[in-house]
This record gives C-alpha cells, structure tokens and sequence, in this order.
C-alpha cells in the first residue's frame, strides 16, 4: 500500500513530503491509521544524521497514537476501531533474556520504529510521521485516555516511557527525593511522573524563568542550577536524580547532590560526549551513574495505564506537516513547551 509521509532523502536536505509503501497486514500484524505524531529530539538527530548510521529515505517518529483500521486473522489483543499507540519499538527477537523479562528495548535484536533492518522495502523502517503503519501486534500498546486527549498522549510512548522506566526501576515514590534536571520534552514529563508516584521532587533548570512553570508541573521546590548556593543547599540529599539534558554538561555538579548510595541517571543522549566525572564524587559515597533507554512493552503498558488513571498528558503544541523544519529549529533552541506533536491530517492537505 503507497500512502503519504514525511522524511528526508539525505541529512543535508530537509523533510518534506514522499510516498512510501507499506507492507500488507500478515497473521499477527495490526494496521494504524495515525492520527498524531509526537516530534522527539532524536528523530531530529537522526534524520540529520548526527548520530551514525542513518539510512535514507528516512521518515522519522516513534510517539505515534491512532486507531486500529485492520487486524491479521491471528490478532486477538486489538480490534478495528481501537485507539492504539506505537513507541520505540516494532520488533525484537522474543526469546532472549530481555525480551523473557519484557524488556525488548534491550534486546540486542531490537528493531527501531524508524531506522531498523526489515524485509519491507526500502530495507528499513520507516516512522510515524506517515499516514498509516503496520505493527507486529505485539509492539501495538492499548490506549484508554479519552479520546480528545489523544495529541497530548502520544509523547508519552517515548518521554513518557523513557522518564517512567528509570523512575520505577531506582523506586521512586513516598519518602524518596527525585531531582529532575531539565524542564523539556523529557524532564516535564520526569516532574509529572515523579510527582504522581508521590515523591519528593526538585527541579533543576538553568533558566529561572522556568520556575513557576516547574512548579505547576508538580515540582515540590525549584532549583536554578547555575546559582552554586541553592545548588549546595540539596548536597548529599537526593536518592534520585534523573538527568534528562540533551546537551553536554557538567555531570560533577549533580553527583555531588546525591546520598549515599543515590543514584544519577542519564535519559538525555547528547551528540557529544559529556565531560568525563570525578570518580572521587562517585566512590567517596558509593554514588552511581546510570543509563536508561526507553522501556519494554509492558512497562510502556502499565506507564499509559497510570497515565491514563491519574489524567497525564504532554503539554504540547500541534504542528501541521509542513511546519516540521521549523519545528526542528525551535526544538533546537529550547523554544517549545514542552512537545511538537504532528497532525498527520495535514499531510493530504
């Protein structure tokens, strides 16, 4: 099936409209017509070329929310007419030790929305800023937020999940401090999150116009982090902190606010490496520094389920289809608050 996208051919040309083909619907395979798209920083990297290994054509996009418009005979889990979601993932190899445990995103074998090996022409996949995908059922998530929230969830299926995961692995909730550092596409969801698991959380931002906005979010205190006093007011307090900046940074000056046996966790991927850290902050407290990249299906499951319990979305802004390069240079810049999301209708327009 030949249906509308939008991608880029090569990284120094810019997006704009293409026809792509999409597969047929197989035993086990569910086709979505998308309504809405969220724009993550890294669809940006990648279609750019900034992180290696990006083939072209390439159509971005993996915060995709839409409704069921066909099911493959075998499909048991999702009807025609449902509304859905897709994130991160469409494929992985399902029987190794991550995929057992329901963590498919660290399978070795995990294949991307866009830009992972397929059978499928052109030989890999293609996003979700498309008119319609095809999914292998079980990557397809079940969405039961109100329908006329349906923009607002669909950064949930990559911010979402990837502030979620960390949250609920390192134990976030009462009794617990959680620093949040950066208030963007990931760290105003970290906030939300962190504050509906009912703990203690701080904000972080280099910008203190962003307070009042970091508190409406659910943020118990605010902390400007260029300004050393406030910052040495939280050392040695924190049991979590979750770094969500997408930019290269001192990494020492947030170590040092941790507890004993706390924990930093990166979510943010930088193009460039952060400056190495001081072990001395790491092993004079038996501090860590960790990663965490997105989530398996199932906690992707359970985080739209707690979502949609305790009524959270993104805070978005909707773009139309041709408004996405603009979009990038906005993104770029910090100027958006806190999420682009796509309405896919625009694209026939």
């Amino acid at each position: 099936m030949t249906i509308l996208a939008v991608g880029a051919q090569a990284a120094d040309q810019p997006l704009d409209r293409m026809e792509i083909t999409r597969r047929d619907v197989g035993p086990h395979d569910v086709r979505i017509e998308i309504i809405y798209c969220g724009i993550c920083h890294s669809d940006l990297h990648q279609v750019r070329s900034e992180w290696a290994g990006t083939l072209y054509p390439c159509v971005p996009g993996h915060e995709i929310v839409g409704r069921v418009a066909a099911v493959g005979g075998h499909v048991t889990g999702h009807k025609v007419g449902d509304l859905v979601g897709v994130g991160c993932i469409v494929d992985s190899c399902g029987h190794c030790p991550d995929c057992d445990a329901g963590l498919e995103n660290y399978c070795d074998g995990m294949v991307g929305t866009y830009n992972g090996p397929t059978p499928d022409a052109p030989g890999h996949t293609l996003g979700g800023y498309s008119q319609q995908i095809v999914v292998h059922e079980r990557y397809v998530l079940k969405i039961t937020h109100p329908e006329d929230q349906l923009a607002a969830v669909a950064p949930l299926l990559c911010a979402g999940i990837t502030t979620w995961s960390p949250l609920r692995h390192w134990g976030a909730g009462p009794g617990r401090k959680v620093g949040v550092v950066g208030i963007g596409g990931l760290g105003h969801m970290g906030v939300k999150l962190a504050h509906a698991m009912g703990a203690h959380v701080v904000a972080f931002t280099t910008s203190a116009s962003k307070i009042a906005d970091a508190r409406a979010l659910g943020a118990d205190e605010v902390v400007v982090s260029r300004n050393p006093e406030e910052m040495a007011a939280h050392a040695q307090s924190f049991d979590l902190i979750l770094n969500t900046v997408a930019a290269p940074h001192d990494l020492d000056a947030f170590l040092v606010l941790l507890k004993r046996d706390g924990t930093m966790v990166l979510v943010g991927a930088p193009a460039t490496p952060h400056p190495s850290p001081n072990v001395f902050n790491l092993i004079m407290r038996r501090r860590s520094l960790a990663g965490s990249m997105i989530g398996g299906i199932p906690e992707t499951q359970e985080m739209l389920d707690f979502c949609a319990k305790h009524g959270i979305t993104a805070d978005i802004e909707m773009i139309r289809a041709d408004q996405i390069e603009d979009a990038y240079e906005r993104m770029l810049k910090g100027d958006v608050k806190y999420r682009f999301v796509m309405d896919i209708a625009t694209m026939a327009g």
